[in-house]
């Protein structure tokens, strides 16, 4: 099972940059209509990016690292929004993704490191109740599949409204 868990959360940044290629261009700052139905965080494409970034530094790197170094910790959940709010404009996908890339190779790196009694200790998640290490890998995994399947969603609803602008008028007679 660690095995597989680890070979998911390393073979992610590679999923995540194919995902995002299926976006046009044009559209990294796509917002749709409505975002009922969205399956992670309501961000616009490049706007995915960057969270999935900030939440592998500001959120499971110090999650993590807390986990291991201390005595059963209280995590912080962190309000995305607003982390995303006080980031302000960010950088191209490129930089996103580079970022994010070197980023969860340093995570994958220190948990394929860890023992069966490190990836035991405990901890209390925030707005979630307890975990384990092991049991935030697979929060992270988690996270990562949410926002796979945003990107795939926001393809879905970028496609529609680019269909409609490009569809020939209907005439009645």
């Amino acid at each position: 099972m660690q095995a597989s868990l680890l070979a998911a959360l390393a073979r992610f940044p590679q999923e995540l940059r194919a995902h995002y290629a299926l976006i046009p261009t044009v559209h990294a700052r796509f917002r749709p209509e409505s975002w009922d139905g969205i399956p992670s965080e309501r961000f616009d494409p490049l706007g995915q990016l960057w969270h999935v970034r900030d939440i592998e530094l500001t959120g499971y790197h110090v999650r993590f690292r807390r986990t291991l170094e201390e005595d059963a910790p209280v995590l912080a959940d962190i309000d995305s929004y607003a982390l995303a709010e006080a980031r302000g404009t960010r950088g191209p996908a490129e930089l996103a993704l580079a970022e994010f890339e070197a980023a969860r190779a340093q995570t994958v790196a220190m948990l394929a490191a860890l023992t069966p009694q490190q990836l035991a200790r405990p901890a209390m998640f925030e707005g979630f109740g307890p975990v384990t290490v092991r049991g935030l890998m697979h929060l992270l995994c988690s996270h990562d599949h949410q926002h796979l399947s945003g990107l795939q969603w926001l393809a879905c609803r970028i496609d529609a409204a680019t269909s409609r602008n490009d569809a020939p008028e209907r005439r009645t007679a």
